[in-house]
């Protein structure tokens, strides 16, 4: 009988480099194998007719091989197998990547078991490298798991090692959720929930048990979380006796929003805690965050303590220093930017201005974690566009203080309940309003026949004195069939041969990009074409237009944040993404920014549609890995284990009538996971 604590080394079939292999996908043991889950099922007791095929959904046909599988080489390294099959209803073209063997083994004329995903539209659709078995008459395939892969591991290696996992908890296996909990939500033993989920006999065995592992992840998440926001509550923090900001209203050149007053409240109170606060401000473009970083400044300066404010770029932390040291410097607080591209004898009088306390208020890129970066007394830090930076990048800057107060901010609004589990530990403020007088931008999703009429369009914008973005997903053409940069340029220099059309992209030197965007803020080109380097901190007021390629290859809320570049100024600014014909799902995703800018409900989509990884990028939210919550969808399960886990600390902070529970977070965060 296998135990938990074996390698897959121990089960027959599986040797050294297979083993190596599922080390790769997180399998060192039985026990991780256990805790490996399913990405999906194919429900093979389901057949779906051909002529009923959905683009993007995955199927299962009962059907004959048509044709004989024919092999073709599109590049080096790539090869396709492509044949027909057929049922009553219809034929649908199967296609394989790399895989002729596994083709091979079909036979003309006799019938299969097809399960795959759906690609393609109309007559152009597809099967994409779907498993068959041979079809047995009478007989459904039952409820098969697909597991996630790696290069070399195959789905019956998988199905061989979760076996041998599963007959390891054949007998009693510890549970360590308390029985209250399991009976409030009506959810399954430990046991039984893990045999459902990776041999399971129905979906609906399968929805029961996924609910009692993803309610199970989220709240040891949640009582880790909790015990960190506890630990920090533990160190003593920075006062700010003084938090009248009467003087910071009077000179802030616009009233602020009921939500930016509301944020500088929450900020203000934290600030006179006995802990250090650690607070996200996250809210839509253009909702004002700005303003709430610099009623923090102005409250450590007020207080004798300097503040630090970090952005991700250049372009934008000399964009705050514009907009904000002519209010710190009016009421009466010194205000200096700090960057890697200045030269050595800048930098160095800067550090000692710092040093010595003379700059009350600093504001910068990277370059303020360095080393040779020192603070007299630092008692604020600010983060802006937080996702672009790393948890260890945060956590240097707030290490040049003594436990200084920690703001971070982020453009990518979402719910509330999210927010507080993908930020940890931080209090969450919102700013749901904008400010008044700010114009929607008119939004639309058009396909390539409407080319010419975008070029006359964009024409027409510059006559009327406006200026263009066009962004495009590539800096130079490769083998994908996207548009690039360095191309696009030349198209555009082709098409409009009397504007002045500039190129900006990640590649260039810091001090290239600096002299393109400036050159470009100050109206002395027509047209930018850039890459997605100008998503963050760019504010043109003049720029009026934004055109977007291959509008289908980015997130919804990166289009969303790129549109936010354009409806700064007093013109109606207009947004349009080519991409409404490469098929129904990029029409549908397109349609979601057409019909709102509501940052929340697209960010909600975005995050439902591409998982909470590609979202935020695990770097960033640096949270142990889950390994089947999904943060977007399980929002409700996700409250209820947040309450329950808050309500069980509050009784029994150390867990210590829980030891098994204690033992299970304990290895959730100890276990090793990006930061």
């Amino acid at each position: 009988m296998p135990a938990l604590s074996d390698t897959p080394r121990a089960i027959s079939g599986i040797g050294p480099r297979k083993a190596a292999l599922l080390e790769k996908l997180g399998i060192r043991t039985l026990q991780d194998a256990l805790e490996f889950y399913p990405r999906d099922y194919d429900d093979r007791t389901h057949i779906t007719p051909i002529t009923e095929l959905r683009e993007g959904e995955r199927a299962c046909v009962r059907a004959v091989v048509g044709t004989a599988p024919e092999l073709r080489r599109i590049r080096k390294g790539m090869e396709l197998t492509k044949f027909t099959i057929f049922d009553d209803s219809g034929t649908v073209n199967v296609t394989y990547f790399n895989n002729r063997y596994y083709a091979a083994l079909l036979r003309v004329g006799e019938e299969y078991l097809f399960c795959g995903t759906v690609q393609g539209y109309g007559r152009g659709r597809q099967l994409v490298s779907p498993d068959y078995v041979k079809s047995v008459p009478g007989e459904d395939g039952g409820i098969v798991p697909i597991y996630p892969l790696t290069a070399g591991v195959t789905q019956k290696n998988l199905l061989r090692v979760t076996d041998a996992a599963l007959d390891a908890v054949a007998g009693e296996y510890p549970e360590f959720l308390p029985g209250w909990l399991l009976a409030k939500y009506g959810l399954p033993c430990l046991r039984d929930a893990l045999i459902s989920i990776h041999r399971p006999k129905s979906i609906e065995e399968v929805a029961g048990a996924r609910r009692r592992m993803v309610f199970e992840e989220l709240f040891l998440l949640c009582c880790g979380l909790q015990r960190m926001k506890e630990k920090r509550r533990e160190q003593n923090g920075l006062s700010f006796p003084d938090t009248d900001l009467t003087a910071f209203w009077e000179v802030l050149p616009f009233p602020p929003t009921g939500a930016q007053a509301r944020a500088v409240n929450e900020l203000a109170a934290d600030c006179t805690g006995k802990y250090p606060m650690n607070r996200l401000v996250q809210g839509d473009v253009g909702s004002g965050k700005t303003a709430v970083a610099a009623a923090l400044c102005t409250l450590a300066a007020q207080n004798g303590y300097q503040a630090a404010l970090m952005a991700p770029t250049e372009i934008l932390a000399a964009q705050h220093a514009q907009s904000l040291a002519p209010l710190f410097e009016s009421l009466g607080f010194s205000c200096a930017l700090l960057t890697g591209s200045m030269g050595a004898a800048e930098k160095r009088a800067k550090h000692a201005a710092i040093s010595a306390g003379e700059i009350q208020i600093v504001i910068g890129t990277h370059a303020l974690i360095q080393r040779d970066v020192e603070f007299a007394r630092l008692g604020a830090v600010v983060v802006d566009e937080q996702h672009r930076f790393g948890v260890s990048q945060r956590a240097a800057l707030r290490q040049k203080g003594q436990l200084p107060h920690v703001l971070v901010m982020s453009a990518t609004p979402i719910p509330r309940t999210l927010a507080l589990i993908m930020y940890g530990d931080l209090d969450v403020s919102v700013l749901d309003e904008l400010p008044p007088g700010r114009q929607p931008v008119e939004t639309f999703a058009v396909g390539e026949k409407m080319r010419p009429r975008i070029y006359k369009f964009i024409e027409k914008q510059l006559l009327d004195g406006g200026q263009v973005y066009v962004v495009c997903p590539l800096v130079e053409d490769g083998e994908l069939p996207l548009k690039s940069a360095e191309q696009h340029v030349q198209t555009l220099r082709q098409v409009l041969p009397h504007r002045r059309v500039s190129l900006l992209h990640g590649r260039m030197k810091q001090a290239e990009k600096d002299a393109v965007m400036n050159a470009f803020a100050a109206g002395e080109a027509d047209i930018l074409v850039a890459t997605t380097v100008i998503e963050v901190g760019v504010n043109v007021p003049n720029a009026n237009l934004m055109v977007v390629e291959d509008g289908d290859r980015f997130g919804l809320s990166q289009l969303h944040q790129l549109r936010g570049r354009v409806g700064r100024g007093r013109r109606q600014s207009y947004c349009i993404f080519f991409g409404r014909d490469k098929g129904e799902k990029a029409r549908a995703r397109l349609k979601i920014l057409c019909d709102t800018s509501d940052g929340f409900e697209i960010a909600r989509a975005d995050l439902a549609q591409r998982g909470p990884g590609d979202f935020f990028g695990q770097r960033q939210h640096g949270l142990p890995v889950l390994h089947i919550a999904n943060l977007a969808s399980d929002l409700a399960l996700m409250q209820s284990a947040r309450e329950e886990a808050e309500a069980l600390l509050a009784e029994d902070p150390a867990l210590t009538h829980y030891p098994e529970l204690r033992e299970r977070v304990n290895r959730m965060f100890r276990t090793p996971h990006t930061a």
